[in-house]
C-alpha cells in the first residue's frame, strides 16, 4: 500500500512580491481569491471525512461563488513553486514525459497569452482536437483561463462528424492534430484553425507558441456562470447533444468525484479514457489535479491488458479507474504482476462479483464501482469507505440528493427513474444545459429535477442498483451507442429499405452493434450485399458506432403507430434462436471478432406475418476500410 498523508498540505505562501517586479502583485490578485480558499476549504473537508461518507454528506457544501476560474485560481496557486508532477505521458517504448506543476501553470500561461494575440476571446468556443499529447493539457489550461468555451473531441472525427459539430456547436477555433485536419478540409470555421504536431498549409502552427513567455493577465474576473467546457452526446431519437458545463460545474463538481475516486496529494493516479470523452476531463484532468495528485496517461490506443498490471506496478500507480469492458479483459492476466494500488474504481455499471472477487485477491484490493453522466458529475457511488457490495453501485455521493421516481407517475418509490433533486440547495455539478436548445433544457432541468434516463432500486439502507436505460442506448467496450446514428448512416446506402440497430451480447465488448437490415427492393439479401453495407457503415461512423453484425429481415416489428420495437427487434434478431450474422471481420479484438453462436437455420417469427430471412450461413463478410476511431473501444466515459 502507499503511504500517503491522510491531508493535504496548507496553502503555499505567495511567492514574495519583488520591488522590481511591479505586475507580481496583480498578476497573484486574479489567482489567490477568496474563491479559491472556499474550493480549498470543501476540498479539504472531503479529505478529512474520506473514509466517512454519512458525515462527509452532512457536512459538505458546495462552494458557490460569484467569480471563479479554476485555471487561474486554483491550478496556478497549487501550481506556484511546486516541482512535483503533474503530468506523466508513457509512450509505447516504455519511456516516459514528465511535467511538473509549476511548469505546466508556465506554459499555459504562455500559451494563452499566444492564443488571446491570435483573437481568442472570452465566450468563443475553441473546438479541441488532439490525443494523448502534453499539448492537450496546455491548450486546456490555457482555454479556461481565456474565458474561452472548450468543446473536446477524439483526434479521429469523420469528416461527416466534424462538419457536424462545428456546424451545430457554433465553433470559433480549432486546435486539432495535423496528422487529422484533413477532416477539416472542407469545414468553415470562422476563426483559427490551428495545427499541432506538424505544420498544415493554411493554418497556424502551435510550434509558433513554443518560444512564446510570459504571465497572462486575465480581462477581469470570470463568472462562475460562463460556460467553460461543452461535450456531444448521443440519443436514441435525436442527433447528438452538446451539453454545456460551466466554470463551476465542472471544477467544484468534481469534487464530488474526487471523493468517490478516493485520490490524496500526491498519489499517482491512472486513468483509461480517451480525449475528447467527458471521463477523460472526469478522471484525467480535473480529479487528480483537484487532489493535487499526478496523472499518468497510458500511451495512446487500445490498452493491452497482458501489460497494464505491469505497468501499474512498474510505475507506482497508488489509484486506478476503468471501465468495466477493460477490468473484464484484464482477468485472465491479473497473475502477470501486483501493483501495490490504494484504490481501484470502474465507472458504469458494477462488475460481476466473480471478476471483483478475483482482482482483490490477485492485487488485494477492492474495486469500486461509482456513477455519473457526461451531463453531471459523479453521483453515487462506493467510497473509500465502505466495502464494496456485488451488484449495487453505493450511495449518493456528498452535494447530491438522489430520488428514485416511478417512471409513470413521477413519484419517488422504491425503484424507479433515477433522478437528481434540483430544488432547494442545487447541486453545482449539474450541467448549465444543452447549448443552442433552451426547449430540451427546460424539459429536462426546468421541473424541479433532473431524470437520468436510467432505472434503479435503492435497498431499505440507501444503496443503489442501476437496472438499466429507460431508453435504448447501450454500452460497448466501455462506450455509449446511440441506434440513431448509426442508423441514419445505414439509411444512406441505397440498398437499405429499413434498418434497426441493437446491441448483442459479446464476451469481452459486453455488447456491440448489430444491424437489422431489410433490404431494397432487387437487392439480394447475401454476404456480398452485407459487407458492402457494413464498408459504407465504416466511412461513416467511428468504430464504437458502427455495427460490424448485420442479419436481413423481410419486416422489422413496429408498434401501431409504426415505430420500431426496439426491444422486440432485440428478442427476434439478436437472441438465442437466431441464425448467425454476417460479420466485418474476425479476431477477438474490440470491433470484431465472431459472434455468438447462435446456432443456423432461419431466424424466429417477426411477428408481422413473415419471417426473418437469416440471409447468412455464417460466412464472414470482408473487412470494410473503416474511419479512424472516435475513441478506441475498451476506454469508458460516462453514461448519459
Amino acid at each position: 500500500m502507499s503511504a500517503r498523508a491522510s491531508l493535504p498540505a496548507r496553502a503555499r505562501p505567495a511567492p514574495p512580491v519583488e520591488d522590481a517586479d511591479a505586475d507580481a502583485a496583480r498578476y497573484w490578485a486574479a489567482r489567490r481569491t477568496a474563491a479559491s480558499d472556499g474550493f480549498r476549504a470543501a476540498r479539504d473537508l472531503l479529505l478529512r471525512h474520506r473514509t466517512d461518507l454519512d458525515t462527509a454528506a452532512a457536512l459538505f457544501r458546495w462552494p458557490r461563488p460569484e467569480h471563479f476560474n479554476w485555471a487561474l485560481e486554483w491550478f496556478d496557486v497549487v501550481a506556484a513553486g511546486n516541482s512535483g508532477t503533474a503530468l506523466e505521458l508513457l509512450d509505447h517504448d516504455g519511456g516516459a514525459e514528465s511535467v511538473s506543476y509549476e511548469e505546466l501553470s508556465r506554459r499555459s500561461d504562455a500559451v494563452a497569452v499566444w492564443l488571446t494575440g491570435l483573437g481568442v476571446r472570452r465566450g468563443d468556443r475553441v473546438m479541441v482536437v488532439l490525443g494523448t499529447q502534453r499539448e492537450l493539457w496546455e491548450v486546456l489550461l490555457a482555454g479556461m483561463k481565456t474565458g474561452a468555451v472548450l468543446v473536446p473531441c477524439h483526434p479521429e472525427l469523420t469528416a461527416a462528424e466534424a462538419a457536424d459539430r462545428v456546424g451545430r456547436g457554433r465553433i470559433d477555433h480549432v486546435v486539432c492534430r495535423a496528422s487529422c485536419a484533413h477532416v477539416f478540409a472542407a469545414v468553415p470555421v470562422p476563426g483559427l484553425r490551428i495545427s499541432v504536431s506538424g505544420a498544415v498549409p493554411g493554418w497556424t502552427d502551435y510550434a509558433d507558441a513554443r518560444g512564446g513567455s510570459g504571465r497572462f493577465f486575465p480581462d477581469g474576473p470570470t463568472p462562475a456562470g460562463d460556460v467553460a467546457f461543452c461535450y456531444f452526446t448521443s440519443g436514441t431519437t435525436s442527433a447528438p447533444k452538446l451539453v454545456a458545463h460551466t466554470h463551476l460545474s465542472y471544477p467544484a463538481g468534481h469534487l464530488s468525484s474526487l471523493y468517490w475516486n478516493g485520490l490524496l496529494p500526491g498519489d499517482r493516479h491512472v486513468n483509461v479514457s480517451s480525449p475528447g470523452w467527458a471521463k477523460h476531463s472526469w478522471s484525467s484532468f480535473f480529479v487528480p489535479w483537484n487532489a493535487e495528485a499526478t496523472i499518468v496517461a497510458l500511451p495512446e490506443g487500445p490498452q493491452d491488458p497482458a501489460l497494464l498490471p505491469g505497468i501499474l506496478r512498474d510505475r507506482a500507480a497508488d489509484s486506478f479507474c476503468a471501465p468495466p469492458s477493460l477490468w473484464q479483459a484484464l482477468r485472465p492476466h491479473l497473475g502477470a504482476a501486483a501493483p501495490r494500488l490504494r484504490e481501484a474504481t470502474s465507472a458504469g455499471e458494477p462488475l460481476p462479483p466473480g471478476l471483483a472477487d478475483e482482482i482483490r485477491a490477485a492485487w488485494g484490493v477492492p474495486v469500486r464501482d461509482g456513477y455519473g453522466q457526461t451531463e453531471t458529475t459523479a453521483l453515487i457511488g462506493t467510497t473509500p469507505g465502505d466495502a464494496p457490495r456485488a451488484g449495487l453501485l453505493g450511495r449518493p455521493l456528498p452535494g447530491y440528493r438522489i430520488v428514485l421516481c416511478d417512471p409513470d407517475s413521477g413519484e419517488p418509490s422504491a425503484s424507479g427513474e433515477i433522478c437528481v433533486e434540483l430544488d432547494g440547495e442545487r447541486p453545482v455539478g449539474v450541467m448549465a444545459g444543452y447549448l443552442e436548445d433552451p426547449g430540451r433544457t427546460e424539459r429536462v432541468l426546468g421541473r424541479g429535477r433532473y431524470a437520468t434516463g436510467d432505472l434503479g432500486e435503492r435497498t431499505p439502507d440507501g444503496w443503489i442498483r442501476v437496472l438499466g436505460r429507460r431508453d435504448d442506448v447501450f454500452k460497448s467496450y466501455g462506450h455509449r451507442v446511440s441506434p440513431y446514428e448509426a442508423e441514419a448512416a445505414l439509411r444512406t446506402h441505397p440498398a437499405v429499405a429499413e434498418v434497426a440497430v441493437v446491441p448483442v451480447a459479446h464476451p469481452e465488448g459486453g455488447l456491440v452493434p448489430l444491424a437489422v437490415v431489410v433490404p431494397a427492393a432487387g437487392h439480394a439479401p447475401d454476404g456480398a450485399l452485407a459487407a458492402e453495407i457494413l464498408a459504407h457503415a465504416a466511412l461513416a461512423l467511428s468504430s464504437v458506432a458502427r455495427p460490424e453484425r448485420l442479419r436481413f429481415a423481410a419486416a422489422l416489428p413496429r408498434t401501431a403507430s409504426s415505430k420500431i420495437r426496439r426491444q422486440a427487434v432485440r428478442e427476434l434478431f439478436a437472441g438465442p434462436g437466431a441464425g448467425a450474422p454476417h460479420l466485418a471481420g474476425s479476431g477477438s479484438g474490440p470491433g470484431s471478432g465472431p459472434g455468438p453462436d447462435s446456432g443456423s437455420g432461419p431466424g424466429p417469427d417477426s411477428g408481422s406475418g413473415s419471417r426473418s430471412d437469416p440471409g447468412s450461413t455464417g460466412a464472414r463478410a470482408a473487412r470494410a476500410t473503416p474511419s479512424a476511431s472516435v475513441a478506441p473501444r475498451g476506454t469508458g466515459e460516462p453514461r448519459t
